[in-house]
């Protein structure tokens, strides 16, 4: 079983930066994961894929979100991090957490096995 907290998320306003953090169970190491993603979902809106990345490292990004935010983990840490630069209105979302046992680190909700409970960011001025 594997536990996924995030936290990070807050209020910025449209051109501002946040970094999110999610924090994986004391018992499960990430590096064990194949694939770690973020994925996002506005009121009314479906689920979309932000970014992923691999045990190995390798990052896959939606072509929304290249150039400006950026994935990484800390395996030592079990912990994921989102970095997001130049954040828009539009981007305004619940952000969550997602683990995948399988290898594919694709941008589909269905490749994930486990899921936080979400991060609340808001860009508004």
């Amino acid at each position: 079983q594997v536990r996924l907290v995030e936290s990070g998320g807050g209020s910025v306003q449209p051109g501002g930066s946040l970094r999110l953090s999610c924090a994986a169970s004391r018992f499960t190491n990430t590096y064990t994961l194949s694939c770690m993603a973020w994925f996002r979902q506005a009121p009314g809106k479906k689920r979309e894929g932000v970014g992923s990345i691999r045990s190995d490292g390798s990052t896959n990004y939606a072509d929304t979100v290249k150039g400006r935010f950026t994935i990484s983990q800390d395996n030592a840490k079990n912990t994921l991090y989102l970095q997001m630069n130049t954040l828009k209105p539009e981007e305004t979302a619940l952000y969550y957490c997602a683990a995948a046992k399988s290898s594919r680190c694709r941008l589909l909700s269905d490749d994930y096995n486990y899921w936080g409970q979400g991060t609340q960011v808001t860009v508004s001025s």
